[in-house]
């Protein structure tokens, strides 16, 4: 695994092999920062964003939002095999004064957070559904700029529900994955 574009292009990144967490692949990371940067349907750009990861593995899309211009990085991970591994991402790629680690619920950063997010990546286990409460609960509480964009990794297989409270802009399926480009209405 290794991050593909910007300032830190071609650096290796450290990854957990295990059934829990699934590393991004570099082609469907590859595409994903593509798309932001070429379609008419989006409209943010990741220099200078404030990024929100959630479900944050071992970091790969965050640290590649830094490498591409970001002014900051929040990563939100429950697992501690994956914070070790990302923590040391961080050091290993001295992004420390770009970023907030933090290992908790979800829910509890969202619900005290004073952040407005530019770019919102959520990642979550293929057989967790609580994204979709999580989605209404940063609707609710406003923790996006005007301008912002919501991605959404899933198993392309799952058919997957969203409510009226979010305007879906583009789906783009890459073999396993489905990745949903969205803004809150």
């Amino acid at each position: 695994m290794r991050i593909i574009g910007g300032k830190l292009k071609g650096k290796k990144l450290l990854y957990i092999k295990n059934s829990i967490t699934r590393p991004l692949r570099d082609l469907v990371k590859e595409n994903i920062f593509n798309i932001i940067q070429h379609s008419k349907l989006v409209n943010i750009e990741i220099n200078k964003s404030n990024v929100l990861d959630l479900y944050s593995g071992t970091g790969s899309f965050g640290i590649e939002c830094l490498s591409r211009g970001a002014s900051n990085v929040i990563f939100i991970e429950n697992d501690k095999n994956a914070i070790k591994i990302l923590k040391k991402n961080i050091e290993d790629l001295s992004l420390k004064k770009k970023t907030d680690l933090f290992n908790l619920d979800i829910k509890k950063f969202i619900f005290n957070s004073n952040i407005n997010f530019n770019l919102i990546f959520l990642d979550p286990p293929f057989n967790d559904n609580n994204y979709v409460e999580t989605l209404k609960q940063i609707k609710e509480l406003k923790i996006y700029k005007k301008k912002h964009l919501i991605i959404l990794h899933r198993e392309s297989k799952k058919n997957e529900f969203f409510d009226s409270s979010l305007k879906m802009l583009l789906v783009k399926k890459y073999g396993r994955s489905e990745i949903f480009f969205a803004e809150f209405n």
